[in-house]
């Protein structure tokens, strides 16, 4: 290779410097930190929560915290339903020993407020065919302590006693099986995904010392993310949830980061560089690229912390640990392990056994993409308008999502506390976890003004009764006395009410009479609370914070774009076209998961309702995903478009040199994210399957038809940006290549771009699939043998 012919510029950089300056040391340091995070991260899932989808400024939850405080028996979060088997709850040897279970309950340290419809007879607590009875109490604790007491109590009180049989729920039961099922199904998930995610890579690169490089980045990256939840679980809440991310996320876009940066190493060596001026290359444009990928991504998971669910704040703190971790080891551990690697990147061949007897497929590397990209621009009106019209199809479904709260029904139908609620829901006329619990507070809460609230409110017509300290009312009026029962719903100037709705216990009208509730002017303070006021309050905390999120993500995402290509449209059409590869994702959640479409196949059930916090969470992930993909499309086309000055020839040489690999890379991210979705649980099983719809969709059809489609329809205009902005770009924009834009250097124009513009390229081709378009494998158009892979180049050298 003559000089003329090698890349521009050699220059080793100050960065590349410190990076490679002690290879070894720098493996060194980084197999220290990853033993070092396996320790520190040890434990992490038992100290998360599954919770976390409450505002804890809201309303509701003050009201919670105050009735626990005060009333406990008000808020229970442990059921004993009680089966009579043939006889009746009344029959005198089954309330016999309904009553010995609740005194021994009462027992129990850490249990307080034990009711039972023996005790009571109220008619929540008994089932309508008399079959089952509840006894229900509060194991006090965070959730840690409660479920650590949960294991020591259960097994004493599940199973026969006598003439009854007895299974254990209630929320503190869900969250122990949400957290223990979590755990077992992600451990499920990485051993599907990895051995598969292996498989791909070595068929994208040929070589299986260049596929475990990804896997070792991705390895790196959930350690580490795993110690720094471990350590935030000392300061605040953190959702198990997150866990899932951080393994989706840590081999996924550790994989898209390493194979840019491997396939531009492998390039470089293609062209003759040395393995130093290599690696200075591949830092000074695909690590650039991997740089501001990395930081948008990060900017669209951090827009969560302005929400107060710690649920959604976790997922922040994990994605963006991830993210960075995942960037920092792309960008200092790998290029040290290049160093050493040099031409041994490419060996231990496994795909050549394959390739064996096997005619050599002539064309050009990338020639498909290169031709799909002519093919969309010359008909970019078609294109353009059928895509969009088809994406918006897909998400019509979302138009009808009705949002609910997280509950059993998130864990497999074979789950005991699963069952539990669900006997309760079918089979009782309303259960402890349907009403709307009122707390009274001041001065005027003597029991006259207590009757006659609670009279007000029986009245209303989504009411079935309210019962509190002045007896039980129903239609208005007072239908029983008070009791013991309804005494001890007085405490120091305040006083428990609950008003039990006759619908679901989250549809729209519980959620109205939520707001009827609230909309009452008695004499004293009130605050409600329950599952349907839980739900008004997410919503409306969402609503409020919903903007700031998607200004953040926006804002972020316009300055990153036009830091990276110095152009006013192309951010503008980046945010657009992203949102609009999200349609097909929020279309799917519906119609599957809300309507129960695939029920069957995938293992959940349904509820009816997407819970409320799960689309602002996947509206996150997936755009900052999309974006991953974008940056690396956009930075390959503003590199062309400044070395020749051809629109049309750039957007079609971005398309030939990243088409394949960006399929690629979203393939393999999709098999992690349909790995985490296997779980057994609904919330995790929709995040993973719609993430990998959303991640499949924007890779093949956005980028590969609507991007092209629109950036012929925009043309030169494109890259246009005010004198003061193209000042900005030109002091602090960064982009993947140094070259100068061609229409400021003498001698480029249409003879380049009429040729396609890159004599490299015509050597060393672009991405057409896993092994490229020519017969050689590798996603650069590079034949392996052995270790002399810079002398043997792709097709047309």
């Amino acid at each position: 290779m003559t000089d003329v012919n090698r890349p521009p510029d050699d220059r080793i950089g100050g960065w590349t410097r410190l990076v490679t300056a002690r290879p070894r040391l720098s493996l060194l340091i980084a197999l220290i930190f990853t033993a070092l995070a396996v320790v520190a991260g040890s434990g992490v899932a038992d100290r998360m929560g599954s919770g976390g989808w409450e505002d804890p400024a809201s309303e509701s939850a003050y009201a919670t915290k105050a009735l626990e405080k005060r009333f406990p028996a008000s808020q229970p979060n442990l059921i004993l339903l009680v089966d009579s088997g043939r006889k009746t709850v009344d029959d005198p040897a089954v309330a016999a020993e309904g009553r010995a279970l609740a005194k021994r309950l009462s027992d129990e340290k850490a249990v307080t407020g034990v009711t039972s419809y023996w005790a009571t007879g109220a008619p929540s607590l008994r089932a309508r065919d008399r079959g089952e009875a509840i006894i229900a109490a509060r194991i006090l604790g965070d959730e840690s302590a409660a479920g650590k007491a949960l294991e020591r109590i259960a097994p004493h009180y599940r199973g026969a006693h006598g003439p009854v049989e007895v299974r254990v729920g209630g929320m503190v039961a869900v969250r122990h099986e949400l957290q223990s099922t979590i755990q077992e199904d992600l451990l499920r998930a990485e051993m599907i995904a990895l051995p598969i995610t292996l498989v791909l890579l070595v068929m994208v690169f040929g070589s299986a010392v260049a596929a475990l490089l990804p896997l070792g980045v991705g390895i790196v990256a959930i350690l580490g993310t795993d110690a720094v939840l471990r350590g935030l679980t000392e300061f605040t809440d953190v959702s198990v949830f997150a866990q899932n991310l951080t393994t989706a996320l840590g081999l996924g876009l550790a994989i898209d980061y390493a194979l840019f940066i491997v396939r531009r190493f492998r390039e470089e060596l293609g062209r003759g560089a040395e393995k130093l001026p290599a690696v200075a290359a591949t830092l000074r444009t695909a690590g650039r690229t991997v740089l501001f990928s990395a930081l948008t991504v990060a900017a669209s998971l951090a827009a969560m912390l302005v929400f107060p669910q710690y649920f959604l704040r976790s997922f922040a703190y994990a994605g963006i640990a991830v993210v960075l971790i995942a960037a920092t080891a792309a960008l200092v551990v790998l290029p040290a392990a290049l160093i050493l690697l040099g031409d041994r990147v490419n060996a231990l061949d496994l795909t050549r056994l394959l390739r064996r007897g096997r005619p050599a497929r002539g064309g050009e590397p990338g020639a498909g993409w290169a031709r799909l990209a002519r093919l969309v621009m010359r008909r970019a009106p078609v294109f353009a308008l059928a895509t969009v019209a088809g994406l918006v199809a897909l998400g019509l479904p979302f138009l009808r999502v009705e949002f609910g709260t997280a509950d059993d029904r998130q864990l497999p139908s074979s789950a005991e506390s699963h069952m539990v609620q669900q006997h309760i829901r079918e089979g009782f006329p309303g259960g402890p976890g349907g009403a709307v619990e009122v707390l009274a507070e001041g001065r005027g809460t003597g029991t006259k003004a207590l009757a006659d609230y609670s009279a007000k409110i029986s009245a209303l017509p989504q009411v079935l009764r309210v019962d509190s300290p002045a007896g039980r009312f129903a239609d208005g009026r007072l239908v029983a006395e008070p009791g013991p029962a309804e005494a001890a719903r007085l405490s120091e100037g305040s006083a428990e009410i609950t008003v039990q709705p006759k619908g679901e216990a989250v549809d729209t009208a519980s959620q109205d009479l939520v707001r009827t509730i609230r909309a009452q002017e008695p004499s004293f303070t009130t605050s409600a609370t329950g599952t349907a006021a839980v739900l008004v309050d997410t919503k409306d905390s969402i609503a409020d914070r919903l903007p700031w999120a998607a200004a953040i993500i926006v804002a972020v995402t316009l300055l990153l774009v036009f830091l990276l290509t110095g152009s006013v449209l192309i951010p503008i059409q980046a945010v657009l076209l992203n949102a609009l590869s999200l349609t097909a994702m929020f279309g799917a959640v519906v119609w599957v998961f809300q309507d129960g479409h695939l029920s069957g196949p995938l293992s959940f059930t349904t509820s009816g309702d997407i819970e409320t916090t799960l689309p602002v969470l996947m509206f996150c992930v997936a755009f900052g995903l999309s974006m991953d993909y974008g940056v690396f499309l956009l930075s390959r086309i503003k590199e062309e478009y400044d070395r020749t000055g051809d629109h049309q020839a750039a957007v079609e040489f971005g398309l030939r040199r990243t088409g394949g690999l960006i399929t690629a890379a979203a393939l393999i991210l999709a098999v992690v994210m349909v790995g985490i979705g296997t779980s057994r649980v609904t919330n995790t099983k929709m995040l993973g399957l719609g993430i990998a719809l959303a991640v499949l969709m924007d890779a093949m059809v956005v980028r590969g038809l609507l991007v092209p489609a629109v950036m012929k329809l925009t043309g030169r205009a494109t890259w246009w940006a005010p004198g003061p902005l193209r000042r900005l770009h030109t002091r602090f924009g960064l982009s993947e290549g140094e070259s100068t834009p061609a229409e400021h250097r003498e001698g480029s124009g249409t003879d380049a771009a009429a040729t396609g513009g890159d004599a490299d390229d015509r050597r060393c081709g672009g991405e057409g699939g896993p092994h490229g378009e020519d017969g050689a494998h590798g996603e650069d158009g590079v034949q392996v043998e052995g270790k002399k892979t810079r002398d043997r180049v792709g097709t047309g050298h």
